[in-house]
């Protein structure tokens, strides 16, 4: 049996729903999807594709990693479900921050993951800033002072939402918003709840499933005196 097989069978089972239901999900007979689980037949790529988005977990790692080794629990917070973030460094070995242009930040979304993206992305090192990986996101608007238009927020790479603590100020990478930089009022069930800094705009909701990415404040970088 395929590491596939194994795996959406583990899935499945995670879910607690039977072959027929998923099958009815993903629009193909239980006998085909059986298959698929039995390791009798491979699926198309369409078909992949829906298998992917059902499970919420990447079509790399459905193919090429053993989720038993793995705390799901953990991995499906984050739909993007990473095992590495592709990293920079310099000749001497030394991490890098990569600086997320304001031109450049919703291609982040399609390219945040790939390395030749990331690799592509301007550089600054900042010797106090360490026992991390960090990146640099430009501020948008008024909602967080004294961040704005112009400014660049530094994050620290969050592995996970569990470490997340209410009050704390974290860089989001959503599906629907982009880059979004807000303060943590609450984690909820499915979802969390954040607020501006600016009391003009209301708390909002962001559910799991939109995050691809948190980066936890760490330093900021601001054209001029504010």
């Amino acid at each position: 049996m395929s590491i596939f097989s194994e795996n959406i069978r583990l899935l499945r089972g995670k879910l607690g729903k039977t072959q027929r239901e998923l099958s009815q999900q993903i629009e193909i007979t239980p006998s085909r999807y059986s298959s698929y689980e039995n390791g009798r037949s491979k699926p198309p790529v369409e078909i992949l594709i829906k298998i992917s988005r059902m499970f919420h977990v990447s079509i790399d790692l459905l193919l090429s990693i053993d989720l038993t080794k793995y705390s799901l629990e953990d991995m499906l917070k984050l739909p993007d479900n990473r095992i590495v973030l592709p990293v920079v460094v310099d000749q001497n070995g030394d991490e890098s921050i990569e600086i997320v242009p304001q031109k450049a930040s919703m291609g982040y979304l399609n390219g945040y993951s790939d390395p030749e993206y990331i690799e592509s992305l301007q550089r600054i090192s900042l010797p106090f800033l360490k026992n991390g990986k960090f990146r640099a996101f430009p501020a948008d608007g008024d909602s967080m002072p004294p961040f704005k238009d112009g400014s660049f927020i530094i994050g620290k790479y969050m592995e996970g939402l569990n470490d997340l603590k209410s009050g704390n100020t974290y860089v989001f990478i959503t599906l629907n918003d982009g880059i979004t930089y807000k303060r943590l009022k609450s984690k909820n069930k499915n979802s969390i709840t954040v607020s501006a800094d600016n009391t003009f705009y209301e708390p909002y909701e962001i559910p799991f499933g939109e995050i691809v990415e948190v980066w936890q404040y760490a330093s900021g970088i601001f054209p001029e005196n504010f």
